[in-house]
């Protein structure tokens, strides 16, 4: 027999926020969350774009053919993404995780990038349906931290895989069989980052949909309400029982309902303003003499003053050019550095002027600068120059084999004599996972698996050792 969904959802700012970043849209056939970051960088802007994106992949050809239709929809969203910040470079950093799945009748397409997570109740039982893509997930995974460890993790909002128009995007898809009387639940870190798994099995066994959503939200807030707060919980029925209800409507949630999101094929000719804002304010038009008053004739002293002002309006022009240039330039360069008490790998030029930062963190490394030598922590705290990213996880991957070095011979690290840099034979690939700071509590994206290039043209000595 063929299976319906019946749904109920919530988005809000929660107790901490200014803004929703959150997105999330629900129908008979596709339940999705996003959940935005970057701040300033419009996180807002990225989940909306996830969303309205991927809403189109509702019509579709059901099973298998599910799991392309949203693996295309996803590649579409990041395409976007990468064009908005190509676009407008205040826009980089921005991205998103996904969490949705598409309906058939009898099975979830599912699509997961990200930490925010789908889980199912079934017979009173709950399991979750995704695996996060963070920091804290991957030590639980090699039994380094517990998972109650990792709710107090101070990396606890790093990402490892998010939606940011970079490359390295690859989505989880899988098919999740459903049934009768099973209760699904879409949420992002804003719920499941502050309620523990009991704690949200206990409010989806709530009778109604609507007591569940407002149980989850209630426990969220309670939790401190210090995330966006999004989740839609939906109950898997048979259709003959959907005939005898209203099926609810499509629901628009966040900031997919509010967020403008910027026309790219608008030809620079155009007389209309591009919108950034959810609300922008709409000038008056002009009265008759205000029209009038552009062709009447100016007096000789007042065209005389106009002439400087074009000139310090092209001037200043010329220089927002140049320092737009610089600017992407930067995007170009990489070092290796410290990050606290990490080795990390640095985009920008490590060199700053004074009150100004010209570079942000990349990856954070699993390498902590106490276990490396002496002379090659005080390298990495000076910062190492490198010619590429690539140089910079060479050069990672030779800081990696230094601590190890140390460990395997048990003896504390001593400084070593400096010698000069060697070239250093084509490494293997790299697939130490690369973590991306989630501004204020959300995560931003990157991982790279990109095989190393030739020696950096700054490397580590190789005669410091232990």
């Amino acid at each position: 027999m063929a299976l319906a969904l019946r749904y109920a959802a919530h988005s809000e700012i929660g107790l901490v926020r200014k803004n929703n970043q959150d997105s999330g849209f629900a129908s008979p056939q596709l339940l999705l969350v996003a959940d935005g970051m970057g701040g300033a960088a419009a996180g807002d802007l990225a989940s909306a774009v996830a969303v309205d994106t991927l809403k189109t992949a509702e019509v579709h050809d059901g099973g298998e053919q599910m799991l392309s239709t949203l693996a295309e929809a996803l590649a579409e969203a990041n395409d976007r993404i990468a064009d908005l910040v190509e676009a407008d470079l205040t826009l980089d950093g921005m991205g998103t995780t996904v969490t949705g799945a598409l309906f058939d009748g009898t099975r979830l397409g599912l699509v997961h990038i990200g930490d925010s997570r789908a889980y199912l109740l079934r017979d009173g039982a709950l399991s979750r349906l995704t695996h996060d893509h963070s920091w804290v997930q991957s030590l639980i995974d090699e039994g380094k931290i517990s998972v109650a460890e990792a709710a107090y993790h101070p990396h606890r909002s790093l990402l490892l895989r998010v939606l940011n128009g970079q490359t390295a995007n690859d989505p989880d898809l899988t098919l999740v069989p459903v049934q009768s009387g099973d209760r699904l639940m879409f949420c992002s870190d804003g719920v499941c980052g502050l309620v523990d798994d009991v704690g949200i099995e206990e409010a989806l066994r709530r009778p109604s949909l609507a007591e569940a959503t407002q149980a989850l939200v209630d426990r969220a807030l309670a939790g401190g309400g210090v995330d966006n707060i999004t989740v839609i919980v939906a109950d898997v029925i048979d259709a003959g029982e959907d005939e005898a209800l209203a099926i609810p409507p499509p629901l628009l949630l966040g900031a997919a309902a509010e967020r403008h999101i910027p026309d790219l094929t608008t030809t620079a000719a155009s007389t209309e303003p591009t919108v950034v804002t959810a609300r922008s304010e709409v000038a008056a038009p002009a009265g008759p003499h205000e029209d009038e008053a552009r062709y009447n004739p100016q007096p000789p002293r007042q065209r005389r003053l106009g002439r400087p002002l074009v000139g310090v309006l092209v001037l200043v022009l010329i220089a927002a050019a140049g320092l737009g240039a610089a600017y992407a330039w930067t995007r170009t360069q990489y070092f290796v550095g410290a990050a606290g008490e990490q080795v990390a790998i640095f985009q920008g030029v490590s060199e700053g002027l004074p009150g100004l930062r010209l570079s942000n963190v990349y990856e954070i490394q699993p390498v902590r600068i106490a276990d490396l030598p002496p002379f090659y922590a005080d390298q990495v705290r000076a910062n190492i120059d490198v010619a590429s990213l690539a140089s910079a996880r060479q050069t990672v991957e030779q800081l990696t084999g230094a601590a190890r070095r140390c460990a395997g011979t048990g003896a504390t690290p001593s400084a070593g004599t400096s010698s000069t840099p060697k070239a250093s034979p084509s490494p293997k690939p790299s697939t130490t996972p690369a973590a991306t700071p989630k501004p204020s509590g959300s995560a931003t994206p990157s991982v790279s698996t990109s095989p190393s290039q030739p020696t950096p043209s700054t490397a580590v000595s190789p005669g410091a050792g232990c």
